[in-house]
């Protein structure tokens, strides 16, 4: 267990999950579809009492595996454009309803559209199967091509933890370019010896295991030094030609010292990046905006960066 201190409210959340939780076995443990159906329990008590929004539309996408299930968030007001929102789940949980509370909070705070959907997951279909779903459905997004025909305005790619590292693959591959990066708690690398992962190997919630076991079943480690894999393999150059990004991290969380890292390699390459920690929150708190106020925080942080990496040249030089 980390010596690191949760906050009050992460601290009540903790022994909520310890009381509720107590009789569950670890789901990487498990065989694919019974450990996803027990996370998907875990992530429904969090979906709940959902934020209003002026549309809702359920759509699908042509992907290279067949149709992709969609969802488009649209909040009231007019949309400042799009957020193409990628579900984490260590690349084999979650799905498109797993994250719809933090999605349809981010599209209030952020004035913009946000689509969620479904990706293949490992480990019956590892990498590359998820990263080209995503590609799929980011190139119907670009091109302008229905369901997406309606969507104006700008595009940026978000994503939490194993979303994120998907977003930052498609980022660094041919896909098409995008107006700015929404990057939160993501795995950026193996090295499992980095300071988070020595101080919260045993969690509270995510532990070091369990990513050894999420890498295991999404990438061979012939395949990891693919920066489309783990973005820290990227080289400099590639790295200086990202669009603008904003980043944060968990302080409780083993995945920390990979976005400190990456914000280390991006402002010595003279980028601009925002990144902020959040202290005494565990991995996974966006999902947690009923009962945390630092989640709450994060995705009004998030949002105002959305605003901000998207507004006209001249209006953010004022």
């Amino acid at each position: 267990m980390s010596a690191l201190r949760p906050s009050a409210e992460m601290s009540a959340i903790l022994t909520r999950l310890e009381i509720e939780d107590a009789h569950l076995p670890d789901p990487t443990l498990l065989p694919p579809e019974k450990g996803r159906a027990q996370a998907a329990a875990g992530t429904d008590r969090w979906n709940v009492d959902l934020p209003e929004m002026q549309a809702v539309r359920d759509v699908v996408v042509s992907g290279p595996g067949g149709e992709i299930a969609c969802r488009i968030l649209t909040p009231k007001g007019a949309p400042r454009g799009t957020i193409l929102f990628i579900h984490g789940g260590g690349w084999a949980f979650g799905s498109l309803t797993s994250h719809e509370r933090c999605a349809r909070v981010l599209a209030d705070e952020a004035q913009a559209n946000v689509i969620l959907f479904d990706y293949r997951l490992a480990p019956e279909l590892p990498h590359p199967a998820g990263l080209d779903d995503c590609g799929a459905v980011l190139a119907a997004l670009a091109a302008g091509d229905a369901p997406f025909d309606g969507l104006t305005g700008p595009i940026a790619l978000a994503g939490d933890s194993a979303g994120a590292n998907l977003a930052m693959g498609l980022m660094l591959s041919d896909a098409p370019r995008v107006a700015c990066g929404l990057l939160f708690y993501g795995v950026y690398g193996t090295d499992f010896n980095s300071p988070s992962y020595v101080e919260c190997a045993d969690g509270p919630g995510l532990t070091r295991d369990k990513m050894r076991r999420y890498w295991d079943w999404y990438a061979a480690d012939a395949q990891r030094g693919d920066p489309r894999v783990a973005p820290l393999a990227a080289g400099d150059d590639a790295l200086a030609a990202l669009p603008p990004l904003y980043l944060n991290a968990a302080e409780i969380d083993p995945l920390r010292s990979d976005t400190e890292a990456m914000f280390r390699r991006l402002s010595g390459l003279g980028r601009r990046d925002r990144f902020r920690l959040h202290p005494g929150v565990i991995h996974g708190f966006l999902q947690m905006t009923l009962a945390l106020e630092e989640a709450r925080q994060a995705l009004a942080d998030a949002g105002a960066a959305f605003r901000e990496m998207t507004a006209p040249r001249a209006q953010r030089e004022t």
